[in-house]
């Protein structure tokens, strides 16, 4: 039994059981007694009641996700923060992940994956509408209801505490194999980050595989930063094209390729469901030269040349000019050369004027203007001697973005024509820069070597064996990669040597004993308080903290709760129901527990007691057996909690009655009691009485 199950939260969530664990939170099945409905509540770990940065953060992005109203969003009905207690009550839905369906199925027929990702789009579009980023989107955060309907979940709870020093865990990163690149980088997330991992999640629903997958969150990182994915259509060739399309425009690795918005993606979504016949032409780069087409290439290097030679094969330079050929007649290649020839006369002339105008312009000698400390656009729109600027970005925190921090040539140095090149230095974020390489430098020295890059140290202790203490083991985004000005890098320093954690025993419904046996065994402290309201046994223990399998050092306290037994003692009432027709004495036997309970068990007459009343005081269950002569007559099993008993009956079979003298003859010497047999021998009426 946890901590929480079986109690009330503010008199009016009662709490069922334990239905998920995540990294902040426990989720429990509650009944709201108020409004008589289901509900899910989610209740924030103890051991992160006392960050009040993230406690910041929870409250403000609790009254964000309250604001959404979906039906494919998990409702949200009621938040309370307390002092010892922060939960939030949400729509409870009964129904698996979306990751559990993709591992139930492997690989989704496309229309439903096509289904199930217009309902997710849906709900962001909402949700990016009310100003919420997701930020964590992936199948474990996707209930799927047996009708086929989507719910999204876990809105807005932060999942990396914002602090300076932080412990590593691959939780703390996010869910790598979702997250999109900028996310990785430690840079800027908006909607656009969203739909990424809608790309990802569509990319595994029809191909049943993740596009990057590797053994440590790091290395999927790292992948999501620079490795392009298998086409869909080469993993699962069922796959229309227009699908195919959408999901790799929704992966591109550059948010400005991507689908800038929900709606968008949904547009496109729509088009296709119309006609899965529909292909889409995504531009992603601007390229310096023009397309080779490899499959044109291919046909025309392996045409032959049937005037010369059959076997001689056209190389690869000529084979754009043959199919040129084949394809227009001469009178074509006439009038394209005369156009051509008009235009090249054009653009000379053109080009001498221009010179002409460009010297004439650059005939002034000017000073060289002091430039350093405007901001750039104010230098744009003051240039009177028509300076042409070249820019470079440097970023320094203190200073206002877009400020100018250098130039060259230095003001004053010299004089030049006006319209000449001026090289700026502006203060921005759009230069990348390469992580230096920091692996077994102090803490001190890593910090100093990322400032000096305008990146942003992140310091992340962890245990590391090879590594000494306050020394870097490693970097993410790791060493070589290229990261935005001002972006995050994560250093990873060494902390104390590892120590061994221990594995929390499961002591909750074993006995005190036990459990402190089991607890020292493990060398675990123990201290146990007592619960008086509890139903549980005598000495139960009914919860403990740290929880079952929790890893923690040598020499942790648990603390246990135990039942004193005071609130499981009941008392439950029976009535014995007696043979009729019977009008002589029987021996009744009765037994609890396999034990003969002498208070009840004795001789008595069932036409004097119709029937006999019994009562138990005890905690649990407990069986008691009601025997006539001998046979068994009634088993009764005693619910103590419950207060409640079952019956089961088994009929009574008459035995011969005692034989009964006529009262006129008188018993014989030999007949005649003896004095000892007068006084034990007790009449018919006192047992009745005494059993009544």
């Amino acid at each position: 039994m946890d901590k929480y199950s079986g109690k009330k939260l503010d008199g009016r969530y009662e709490i069922h059981e334990l239905i998920g664990v995540g990294g902040m939170a426990y989720v429990y099945r509650c009944t709201d007694t108020i409004d008589d409905r289901e509900v899910a509540v989610k209740i924030l770990k103890d051991e992160f009641l006392n960050n009040e940065e993230f406690i910041r953060r929870f409250k403000n992005e609790s009254k964000a996700i309250a604001m959404l109203s979906h039906p494919n969003i998990v409702k949200v009905y009621d938040v309370s923060f307390g002092d010892m207690i922060q939960y939030i009550v949400m729509e409870y839905i009964d129904g698996i992940t979306l990751k559990e369906y993709i591992g139930q199925q492997g690989v989704l027929d496309w229309r439903e994956a096509l289904h199930l990702t217009t309902q997710i789009l849906k709900a962001l579009q909402h949700a990016h509408n009310k100003g919420v980023v997701h930020r964590d989107i992936k199948p474990h955060n996707i209930m799927l209801l047996q009708d086929g309907t989507i719910k999204v979940t876990d809105f807005g709870i932060a999942r990396l505490v914002d602090t300076k020093t932080k412990t590593m865990t691959e939780q703390a990163i996010g869910s790598v194999h979702y997250i999109a690149p900028e996310q990785a980088r430690g840079s800027k997330t908006d909607g656009k980050s969203d739909i990424y991992s809608v790309g990802v999640m569509l990319y595994e629903m029809i191909t049943g595989k993740l596009p990057f997958d590797a053994d440590s969150a790091v290395s999927v990182a790292l992948m999501q930063l620079q490795s392009t994915p298998e086409m869909p259509r080469d993993i699962n060739p069922g796959i229309p094209l227009g699908l195919e399309q959408i999901t790799m425009h929704a992966m591109q690795k550059n948010p400005e390729d991507r689908y800038q918005n929900a709606l968008d993606m949904l547009g496109d979504l729509e088009r296709f469901r119309l006609n899965p016949n529909v292909h889409f032409d995504y531009k992603y780069f601007v390229d310096s030269e023009p397309t080779r087409h490899v499959n044109s290439l291919k046909k025309a290097q392996k045409i032959q040349v049937e005037e010369d030679d059959p076997d001689d094969i056209i190389e690869e330079d000529d084979a754009e000019d043959l199919i040129s050929k084949k394809e227009h007649g001469n009178a074509y290649y006439a009038v394209k050369s005369v156009i051509i020839s008009a235009i090249i006369v054009i653009l000379i002339v053109m080009s001498i004027a221009l010179f002409r105008g460009c010297t004439s312009a650059q005939s002034t000698d000017v000073e060289v203007p002091n430039l350093v400390g405007m901001n750039i656009v104010e230098a744009k729109e003051n240039n009177p001697n028509n300076f042409r600027f070249e820019l470079k970005s440097k970023y320094i925190k203190n200073k206002e973005i877009g400020e100018i921090l250098d130039q060259d040539p230095e003001p004053g140095s010299k004089l030049v024509k006006s319209g000449s090149v001026i090289e700026l230095t502006v203060n921005g974020t759009d230069t990348e820069m390469s992580i230096p390489y920091l692996k077994n430098t102090s803490k001190k020295d890593a910090v100093k070597a990322l400032e000096n890059k305008n990146l942003s140290p992140q310091i992340v202790e962890v245990y590391d064996k090879l590594t000494p203490k306050g020394y870097v083991c490693d970097t993410f985004p790791p060493a070589g990669v290229k990261a935005s000005v001002g972006s995050t890098v994560f250093v990873i320093v060494a902390k104390d040597e590892y120590v061994e954690k221990i594995s929390v025993p499961k002591v909750t419904d074993t006995t005190l004993y036990d459990a402190q046996k089991k607890l020292t065994k493990k060398k675990l402290e123990c201290k146990y308080t007592y619960d008086d309201e509890s139903l549980e046994p005598e000495g139960t223990v009914i919860q403990q903290s740290p929880l079952q399998y929790s890893k923690v050092e040598e020499g942790t306290v648990v603390n246990l709760v135990v039942s004193s037994g005071k609130g499981s003692q009941t008392t439950v009432n029976i009535a014995v129901d007696m043979p009729s027709n019977i009008d002589y004495d029987i021996k009744m036997t009765v037994s609890v527990d396999g034990k003969v309970d002498y208070n009840y068990s004795k001789t008595i007459n069932p036409a004097y007691n119709t029937s006999y009343a019994m009562s138990f005081t005890g905690s649990g269950t407990s069986t008691v057996i009601v025997m006539l002569n001998g046979q068994t007559y009634r088993k009764y099993v005693i619910n103590y909690s419950a207060g409640t008993s079952d019956v089961s009956s088994y009929d009574f079979i008459p035995t011969e009655p005692p034989t009964t003298k006529p009262e006129t003859e008188k018993p014989t010497e030999t007949e005649k009691p003896t004095q000892t047999e007068a006084e034990t021998e007790a009449p018919t009426n006192t047992v009745v009485e005494e059993g009544e």
